[in-house]
């Protein structure tokens, strides 16, 4: 078996010193160079195979941060492996210490279509595989034609309206990755975070529902669902390509921010749904009466075309598999949840009926989202706010 391993890693905002990414906010040369060397302490913790990074603005200040990592890595090397003069070299334990690097790796960037002027910049996504890519890699997020839903007409065959979306708010990064003997495609991807998403009126200096000594709670609540639409929306869009992967046989891992949890309407799009017990027990499309069901023939048929195309989660198939029972990657007013996500397709689970590879373990970094019993809580600006997660795979020869 060959091992994998494979993380995500939203580092908060990437960019060069004195850059003003935010409007007023941007990173002094002192800060920039805290922000990379902790970066590049994570980097060296995970150590994976393939990385997907999510709010990163340029692609230089990601290859700093690589190139750091190398260098702490390679100084670890140095200070914990034995050299070849030493019988014991060989033990598992050094294996463990030993620190790959990414001096042959390639990064495939993603900018954000949607970027701006300096204060009002957009981020984007990288990729970064120690493997390569077996094609170049594709970046999704100008939909042609647009995507519109229209949603299905109410009592009296009234129209009941429609939603359109002509672009993401940010880029997913798809790309093929040699794993083992096979290729897996991976989707990187960081869906629109439930921040309310307010209009700005022509002419105004900003949104009305931004000023909060006006808190109007109706406009903020349709902020919410401007953006709750959009991420279902992008959700939708990854599915789709998602979809066309597995069924052309490839094996998919679909991982980053997704803003939601496992089972959130938003991860369940993306996953797939959930085959019914049985739908032998179930009303028929087409009934034409009461006890009109499905066959069990049909029940088959109906559960295998469901679970040909699901996808499962890394951290579920954990806390499964484990004693753990519960997992996290965000904090934030006292809520722990895990809004970052790794997705495999079923040839990595144990059931599959034509595997290619099983999941051995999950990690998960969160010690820097805790309430002080790590030195860099509580929230430091320069840390990310998300913790990182890898799964880590063994992969059938």
């Amino acid at each position: 078996m060959t091992r994998f391993t494979i993380a995500s890693f939203n580092v908060k905002n990437l960019i060069g010193p004195d850059k003003e990414y935010y409007q007023f906010q941007s990173y002094t040369p002192e800060e920039y160079a805290w922000k990379k060397a902790w970066l590049a302490d994570q980097v060296v913790t995970l150590d994976a195979d393939v990385i997907g990074f999510q709010e990163i603005f340029e692609e230089d200040a990601l290859r700093d941060v690589v190139t750091e990592a190398d260098r702490r890595g390679s100084a670890a090397n140095d200070a914990n492996l034995p050299g070849d003069d030493k019988a014991y070299r060989k033990k598992a334990i050094f294996r463990k210490l030993a620190y790959d690097g990414y001096d042959d790796a390639s990064i495939a960037f993603a900018p954000n279509v949607n970027d701006g002027e300096p204060g009002q910049r957009r981020p984007g996504l990288a990729i970064l595989s120690r493997h390569g890519f077996a094609e170049p890699p594709e970046v999704i997020q100008v939909l042609d034609p647009p995507l519109t839903i229209p949603f299905q007409p109410l009592g009296g065959g009234a129209e009941s309206g429609s939603f359109t979306v002509s672009r993401l708010s940010r880029p997913i990064l798809k790309a093929r990755v040699r794993a083992g003997k096979h290729s897996v495609t991976v989707f990187n991807c960081h869906l629109k975070s439930k921040l309310g998403e307010y209009r700005k009126p022509p002419g105004a200096p900003y949104p009305s529902e931004a000023d909060l000594t006006r808190y109007d709670p109706v406009g903020r609540a349709q902020g919410a669902l401007r953006a709750a639409l959009r991420r279902m929306a992008e959700a939708w869009v990854l599915r789709r390509e998602i979809v066309a992967e597995l069924r052309a046989g490839r094996s998919v891992i679909a991982l980053g921010d997704f803003n939601d949890g496992e089972h959130a309407v938003s991860s369940e799009i993306i996953s797939g749904e959930v085959p019914f017990k049985n739908y032998a027990w179930m009303l028929r499309h087409d009934a034409k009466g009461y006890n009109d069901r499905y066959s069990k023939e049909e029940h088959e048929q109906i559960t295998r075309d469901i679970e040909q195309v699901r996808l499962h989660s890394a951290e579920h198939l954990f806390v499964k598999k484990s004693a753990r029972d519960m997992v996290y990657t965000s904090a934030f007013g006292g809520v722990y949840e895990s809004i970052d996500q790794i997705y495999l397709s079923r040839h990595f689970t144990p059931d599959a009926p034509d595997p290619r590879g099983e999941m051995e373990y999950f990690s998960v970094l969160n010690d820097h989202l805790t309430d002080g019993a790590h030195p860099e809580a509580p929230y430091n600006k320069l840390a990310s706010d998300h913790g990182q997660i890898m799964a880590h795979l063994n992969l059938f020869d």
